[in-house]
């Protein structure tokens, strides 16, 4: 029997630990966390994503702000907007939606990031600090995904992990967290992309299995042992006639039945994301202003 990790439930029970944390902090009459987001070009999917977060937002109490930019903006416009937002005492954290223009250089996007507001967890600053298990922010893809797991109650430590993609902001940050020495990680992580030769010899041997490289189906069942946990992180959209579908990585149907746990699309980790980016922004308002961690 499979079990859904159903993350709009998880996310929704987060979100109202966070609403009760922002009514605490409203009662001590401090400055509302502020979330800031810089949005560059015409991309549907970023614009839809960026107002579920917005509108997340305001569910919850936060301030937001977003600039938007033209597809045409140079890099040093965005690097404006960059120091804008690095300078300004209002705005506790703010992210860059990607993908960009292609005649961006995201690496130097990123590096301009004041740590301290990189509620994305990208800056190499955090980034290491992440592989080296201190206290930091943690990308909120890789961050939902561990609490997921940790909320189901679904124990890691000794399990072998096979992670498909290598993505900086999936891939890289959830083989460091799952394989890291703490109270949640310890699991042996084989770590496979577009040049590892035989996928099915590792995927077969895996307990756990995290799909993160956007091909719709691209997992299978028969690529799979009975009673593996499967996180899928994909979400593609599919045209079926009039009607646009969202499909993960992941082949539900053959799936389903033989794997123990996995997570839907639409439904899973998408929410996970949204909701940690939300406490990673609230994480940086206490460091900032409320001399908390």
């Amino acid at each position: 029997m499979t079990q859904l990790l159903n993350g709009k439930e998880i996310a929704i029970k987060i979100k109202q630990e966070i609403c009760e944390e922002i009514e605490k902090i409203k009662h001590q009459k401090k400055r509302l966390p502020h979330l800031g987001i810089i949005l560059s070009g015409n991309n549907v999917e970023s614009i839809i994503y960026v107002n579920k977060k917005i509108q997340e937002c305001k569910n919850i109490g936060l301030s937001c702000s977003l600039v938007e930019l033209p597809e045409n903006s140079s890099e040093q416009k965005i690097l404006e907007e960059i120091y804008k937002m690095n300078n300004n005492p209002f705005i506790d954290g703010f992210i860059i939606q990607l993908p960009l223009p292609q005649h961006i250089n995201v690496d130097n996007l990123i590096l301009s990031i004041n740590p301290d507001k990189d509620v994305d967890g990208f800056h190499p600053e955090n980034f290491g600090k992440m592989a080296l298990n201190m206290n930091t922010f943690i990308p909120a893809t890789a961050y939902g995904i561990i609490t997921l797991l940790q909320k189901y109650k679904i124990k890691i430590s000794g399990k072998h992990t096979v992670v498909i993609g290598r993505s900086r902001i999936v891939g890289l940050p959830i083989s460091i967290l799952m394989s890291i020495q703490n109270d949640f990680g310890n699991s042996t992580v084989t770590l496979t992309h577009t040049y590892t030769k035989n996928l099915f010899f590792y995927t077969k041997k895996a307990d756990i299995i995290i799909v993160a490289v956007g091909s719709p189906g691209f997992l299978t069942g028969n690529m799979i042992k009975k009673g593996a946990i499967l996180i899928d992180v994909g979400i593609n959209k599919i045209n079926q006639g009039i009607k646009t579908m969202l499909k993960g990585d992941i082949d539900f149907d053959s799936i389903f039945g033989k794997a123990s746990y996995i997570t839907p699309v639409p439904g899973g980790i998408g929410p996970m994301t949204i909701i940690m980016l939300i406490k990673n922004t609230i994480k940086a308002a206490y460091k900032r202003l409320y001399k908390s961690n």
